[in-house]
């Protein structure tokens, strides 16, 4: 689903005409329809449906959330306010884990579902995308959110003026086909961006995570400290050595039980 949604978000997004802000509106929507069908089923079809409208608005979240920070930060905290993401994405697993130990699963269910309401409230207040309002021409609304996000008494023209002219630049290049990727100047980046995807989930860890959960809220947290310290490449290869040791060890007692 995530593969899905994040190959044909933003297709789906400008045939429709929708901003990040109201797409995301329509996710919450899915979300609280699949938290709703959970709490409510009786049966094999409910429940099977609750998770599929669930996991089909966290799958679109995962990629409109990061893409609307991204858009809406400054340079200066951009990298840190998406690292955020990824550990509030943790936290609230570790959360889950944790009530689900204490409650029923129905009840676990409406704590889902009041997390998305709160979701779709504070949406109706948040500024939209400046990036996405000056790309389609909406000058003035525009301007009121930068600033809005920026502070009333803060100067945006500057900021303003990159905004227009990087959307420019971007308008004038030649559309990109799904044929560009394999140019040979694309190959390298191309098997290291689906490589680490690909392996990172054939891994196995996302097992190993729904029973230790809440160990990965300080590794985390370390991870987002580290990011802008110590390079990209350096962590990659510490966490990758880190799951490996983690999947040996676990297959290892496994095997030997």
């Amino acid at each position: 689903m995530v593969g899905y949604s994040a190959s044909t978000q933003s297709a789906i997004r400008e045939d429709l005409d929708l901003s990040l802000v109201e797409a995301m509106r329509m996710l919450a929507s899915f979300c609280i329809t699949g938290r709703l069908a959970i709490y409510f089923s009786m049966g094999a079809l409910l429940l099977d449906m609750g998770r599929f409208f669930t996991g089909y608005g966290i799958g679109i979240f995962s990629y409109v959330v990061p893409v609307f920070i991204a858009e809406i930060a400054p340079k200066s905290i951009r990298l840190g306010l998406t690292t955020l993401n990824q550990l509030m994405i943790v936290s609230g697993s570790s959360v889950a884990f944790l009530l689900g130990t204490i409650v029923t699963w129905r009840t676990l269910a409406l704590t889902g579902l009041v997390a998305c309401i709160v979701l779709l409230i504070g949406l109706v207040f948040i500024p939209e995308s400046p990036r996405w309002l000056a790309k389609v021409g909406r000058e003035k609304e525009f301007e009121v959110a930068l600033r809005r996000l920026r502070g009333k008494d803060a100067d945006v023209s500057k900021e303003a003026t990159e905004f227009q002219i990087n959307i420019e630049t971007l308008q004038s290049l030649p559309k990109a086909k799904m044929s560009d990727l394999f140019q040979s100047k694309y190959i390298l980046s191309l098997i290291i961006g689906v490589g680490l995807m690909v392996f990172q989930q054939f891994g196995g860890i996302n097992g190993i995570g729904f029973y230790v959960s809440e160990t990965f809220v300080p590794i985390t947290i370390v991870g987002a400290v580290l990011m802008d310290k110590s390079g990209r490449r350096p962590l990659l290869m510490v966490s990758a050595s880190g799951t490996f040791l983690g999947c040996f060890l676990t297959g290892t007692s496994f095997f030997l039980n």
